[in-house]
């Protein structure tokens, strides 16, 4: 089953990439409380995934985001991403290597924990770099 996380987390990162839309289970739990964000911690719900995205995309001139790997861990896909863009409040700009740690159950993502660090990330799943 754990192959089969990796590619339906590929296949769903390909449609994001592709429509900028999160399309998975309507219960979705997205998790910022381990990136030190300073709004909301917990968004619910595809809507609220979404919701997510969509602010910090808006917060940011030339923001892209690509996928570096996706790591099989049982139940779990960590997925290795960067981002870069420059920011339109101040106009820093930010090249950030982050990760998102998958759960999914029955071939559908259940909950998303996103991570600054890919170090932590991995060994929260066991995982060593």
């Amino acid at each position: 089953m754990s192959e089969e996380n990796v590619e339906i987390m590929r296949r769903g990162y390909e449609s994001y990439l592709a429509t900028g839309e999160i399309h998975a289970r309507a219960d979705l739990v997205w998790d910022c409380s381990k990136l030190g964000w300073p709004d909301q911690q917990v968004y619910y719900g595809v809507a609220g995934a979404n919701q997510f995205n969509a602010e910090w995309a808006d917060a940011w001139d030339g923001w892209e985001i690509e996928v570096e790997d996706y790591l099989d861990a049982g139940e779990h896909v960590v997925v290795i991403l960067n981002q870069r863009g420059r920011s339109k409040a101040t106009g820093v700009p930010v090249d950030m290597r982050f990760a998102q740690v998958w759960t999914l159950r029955d071939g559908e993502a259940i909950r998303m924990l996103m991570y600054a660090s890919v170090d932590e990330a991995l060994a929260a799943v066991g995982l060593s770099t």
